[in-house]
């Protein structure tokens, strides 16, 4: 019995592939586009609106502007708590689904896909970039990476419990091709780019 698995086991390392190079990664990472320009139109393509702004300022004129009054807004940046409700953080998830903005920041931005990371520490709960009717988000114009292995690479150097990386409002396809915006998530994104 030994002796045919001596034979095996030489029939295995006689018909071993050839050894291969790995493949150069070098290239993972590199980009040849403008990083704003490209999250804008990548943004626009997926249903989400960029808007470049100067100031908090900017964004709270746009959000008079464009949302009603009566509007049922929760954030978590202190420059917009004029406009919210107040500690909405210690509601219980459920009583947050009449929320119609949702104000954050991101900690940064993909280029590439138009994702915005943000942990939990930013979202004051879990739920609530995803339980909206609209959300707004910040970001540096800065903060901006070009592409998701440089994302990867940022995040790999942060501490947080719970992350998730955002990008357009919430959309789903059916096998028919119907496009339905919103179906289990925000209507709409904008997401405003600081300057």
């Amino acid at each position: 019995m030994s002796n045919s698995r001596e034979q095996l086991l030489a029939r295995v390392k006689q018909n071993q592939p050839s050894i291969t190079p790995l493949p150069n990664l070098g290239v993972l990472g590199s980009y040849d586009f403008e990083i704003l320009e490209k999250y804008k139109e990548t943004l626009k393509g997926i249903g989400g609106n960029a808007i470049e702004v100067n100031s908090e300022e900017e964004v709270i004129a746009y959000i008079k502007e464009h949302y009603p009054a009566d509007s049922r807004v929760i954030t978590t940046l202190p420059a917009f708590e004029s406009l919210a409700e107040p500690n909405w953080q210690n509601l219980d998830p459920h009583d947050l689904e009449s929320v119609d903005l949702t104000i954050i920041k991101a900690h940064f931005g993909v280029a590439e896909n138009s994702a915005l990371w943000v942990t939990e520490e930013l979202l004051g709960q879990r739920v609530a970039p995803f339980i909206t009717q609209y959300l707004i988000m910040l970001v540096n114009a800065s903060d901006i990476l070009p592409t998701m292995h440089q994302a990867y690479d940022r995040i790999a150097q942060s501490e947080y419990g719970y992350g998730a990386f955002i990008a357009g409002p919430s959309k789903t396809a059916d096998i028919e091709q119907s496009l339905v915006i919103g179906a289990h998530g925000p209507r709409g994104l904008n997401v405003f780019i600081i300057k």
